[in-house]
């Protein structure tokens, strides 16, 4: 099971998340997000380098500014979590991993991935809210007997140390992997690594 921690912003609080061993981190490029990075490049946080690989969060932003971010930021993947197309994720895919987010409730139409199923390398699943992740809210994860593609996905939505172990007794073939946010923060962006580090080794006992 991958373990990405996203809503990262400050350099120090990701070398510490880092020191964890998370597979994936993420930096957040929506202005409407308490966690937004900025889009004036931050050369402390663009020139990191660890083992993790570090993902762009983008909300229907264009291609243009995405791509130039990309470069700024060596991002390993994108994660988009607008209305963005599976011509668009395409096109990102010839230079970075794309991570296609979508919200999901029980009348979530899982039919509607097929037209993404070639044009990215994992779907992320959240709680639908109108605010694009970061809610804090869990969904029932259930709902996801009902995807049937190949594509790996991570769960996101609510995860929280109350929950993770029941979300890891749910089995899929495609589960890979746990996005870890808002309630493992002191303030937003800045996570709390006592919190983080006992969410890893429950993780970590469950692949065993």
């Amino acid at each position: 099971m991958k373990i990405k921690v996203c809503g990262m912003k400050f350099p120090e609080n990701i070398r510490e998340v880092a020191a964890l061993g998370p597979d994936f981190f993420g930096l957040i490029f929506y202005p409407h997000s308490p966690r937004f990075v900025g889009y004036e490049v931050n050369e402390e946080l663009a020139m990191l380098r660890l083992p993790a690989k570090k993902v762009g969060v983008f909300v229907d932003k264009d291609f243009t500014t995405i791509k130039s971010i990309i470069e700024k930021y060596q991002l390993d993947l994108v994660q988009l979590h607008g209305n963005e197309s599976a011509e668009t994720c395409a096109a990102l895919q010839k230079t970075v991993g794309v991570i296609k987010a979508f919200g999901v409730d029980e009348n979530f139409d899982f039919d509607h991935l097929k037209t993404y199923e070639n044009s990215v390398d994992y779907f992320l699943f959240d709680t639908k809210t109108p605010v694009h992740g970061g809610s804090g809210k869990s969904f029932d994860w259930h709902v996801l007997e009902n995807y049937k593609l190949n594509v790996p996905f991570f769960v996101s939505g609510g995860l929280g140390i109350e929950n993770i172990k029941a979300v890891l007794k749910f089995k899929h073939p495609a589960f890979y992997g746990l996005d870890l946010n808002s309630r493992f923060e002191d303030e937003p962006g800045v996570k709390n690594i006592e919190k983080l580090k006992e969410a890893f080794d429950l993780i970590k006992a469950e692949n065993v």
